[in-house]
């Protein structure tokens, strides 16, 4: 990176962490397609396993502590859940319905697939989706299986390392070389991959800006 582009990330992360540290609320949940808020604005979706810590990145992201409710029950989040950013609005975030749990009944799963399915087919305003992957275990057939809907659906998204701090860097390193190279086999998959950790801050800042460069502000 020249010093250039380290400058211009360096003020894209200061106006991203203004306006993060501004207005972000809950706007809605929507267990169905005819509940979704008016497309007026840019809108970006987290999807992940249950567990992968969600519910913590958002929270993180917001500089909230209870914004997006992490919860010790995988799967809980079962609907698409909004909040906007910004006065006036900018954008939104949205929190798509955790997958992988194993212990919902099939029915409940197969309803939640449809649901997330169809949102990332139709909704015009969905700029880019995160698919977020613990960093102690690497990609996982279902975010293989996660990865391969949005090339499908035609959905730019980036991948996510979370729970960055939970792992020795040596095997980090590895985690992330691995999950990168098989990322650059999806089409929809953006090349970078963010690594995180919500509970020490690691990579926050800079995946705020990246928000902000996805929503087009």
């Amino acid at each position: 990176m020249t010093e250039e582009e380290a400058a211009e990330l360096a003020q894209l992360e200061r106006r991203a962490n203004k306006l993060f540290s501004g207005r972000v609320e809950f706007l809605l949940s929507a267990p169905q397609l005819k509940f979704l808020p008016e497309p007026t604005v840019p809108e970006i979706a987290f999807a992940g396993r249950s567990n992968v810590g969600k519910s913590s990145l958002l929270n993180a992201l917001t500089g909230r502590k209870k914004i997006a409710r992490a919860s010790v029950t995988p799967g809980r989040t079962q609907e698409l859940n909004f909040f906007e950013v910004g006065e006036p609005t900018q954008f939104r975030l949205v929190d798509m319905p955790g997958y992988g749990f194993a212990k919902a009944p099939v029915k409940v799963v197969e309803k939640w697939k449809n649901l997330v399915k169809t949102y990332l087919r139709g909704r015009q305003v969905l700029v880019r989706n995160l698919v977020l992957v613990d960093s102690r275990h690497g990609l996982k057939d279902v975010d293989r299986e996660m990865m391969k809907m949005l090339d499908e659906a035609a959905v730019g998204y980036r991948v996510v390392m979370t729970k960055a701090d939970k792992i020795k860097a040596s095997e980090l390193e590895k985690t992330v070389a691995a999950v990168e190279a098989e990322a650059k086999k999806h089409v929809a998959a953006y090349p970078k991959i963010h690594v995180t950790s919500s509970e020490k801050g690691m990579g926050i800042g800079e995946l705020r800006a990246a928000l902000l460069m996805d929503a087009g502000i």
